[in-house]
């Protein structure tokens, strides 16, 4: 089964990604863009990512389970059956954009699909990022075959971007890092007697962890290295279950990026906010080239 959400438009090029994206519905329809929906695994049956458990209710529950939800990746049947729709409807070709392999089998699966293909060319890409970090991206490549650019142009564009696509987010424990099997429960306990907060970057597949000895002082981390980016071309809040800290964190900074008035605010997918936890807040920035 796979969630299709998309509009009817003109582009023989067509955009897939995976409900890890986290884009806005309105962005996902006004561009035809179609999203395949992860799984969230729990001990008493797997849900379909966005469909059949919302972020309000996965947030809330999530600190009460005794035994920490999984993800997994949908299958490849059903990224072929994504792919041969678009196909009849039309499509002469394809650009499938997923989560960093690096963080999970999404990318890989989608690959194993898109070589089975027939009649039809589909491309994979790689952006190296996670949540509106790839979102981001793939908006942009529907924008850019929405305006007729080639296949080949999307593409030299896609791997421009990724290079200058950062994700970075301050979280409230690393209790959910440990559970998940991210960190060892040594470091973990460790940093909890320490009360420190981690503040995890991501760009190009490479995710680094940082440590801050405050909220205050992870918030102060998130405009830092948003301030040491320079010039922004693109920028996105992202948070688990913490729109306020998110729009607090969004009027502080406001004076370094004009941008962020009217920029998305979005929360986390469970699929990765299973692994950091609730309260989490942060910035997704394209520098300018």
């Amino acid at each position: 089964m796979c969630y299709l959400m998309r509009i009817e438009g003109k582009m023989t090029i067509k955009i897939v990604t995976d409900s890890t994206c986290d884009l806005p519905r309105e962005i996902i329809e006004k561009y035809g863009i179609t999203v395949i929906p992860a799984y969230i695994n729990f001990t008493d049956g797997s849900f379909l990512d966005g469909i059949e458990i919302s972020r309000k209710e996965f947030y809330e529950k999530l600190p009460n389970y005794e035994t920490p939800p999984t993800t997994s990746a949908p299958a490849i049947g059903t990224f072929a059956r994504a792919y041969k729709k678009l196909l009849d409807e039309g499509a002469t070709k394809i650009i499938s954009i997923h989560i960093s392999s690096t963080l999970s089998g999404i990318y890989n699966v989608a690959v194993l699909s898109a070589e089975a293909m027939e009649n039809i060319v589909v491309k994979t890409f790689d952006p190296g990022n996670l949540s509106l970090g790839t979102g981001l991206i793939v908006e942009a490549a529907a924008k850019m075959a929405e305006a007729g650019k080639s296949l080949e142009e999307i593409l030299s564009k896609l791997k421009d971007l990724a290079q200058r696509t950062y994700t970075f987010a301050a979280l409230d424990t690393l209790k959910f890092l440990q559970r998940s099997g991210r960190i060892s429960r040594l470091k973990a306990g460790f940093g909890s007697l320490l009360q420190i907060k981690p503040v995890l970057k991501m760009n190009a597949g490479q995710v680094a962890m940082e440590a801050a000895r405050t909220s205050n002082g992870a918030i102060r981390h998130l405009l830092n290295t948003l301030q040491s980016l320079g010039p922004i071309e693109s920028i996105a809040l992202v948070h688990t279950n913490a729109s306020e800290r998110a729009e607090l964190l969004r009027t502080q900074a406001k004076q370094m990026c004009e941008q962020i008035s009217d920029a998305y605010s979005m929360e986390v997918t469970p699929v990765i906010g299973s692994h950091i936890g609730p309260g989490a807040v942060g910035f997704v920035a394209i520098k300018a080239s």
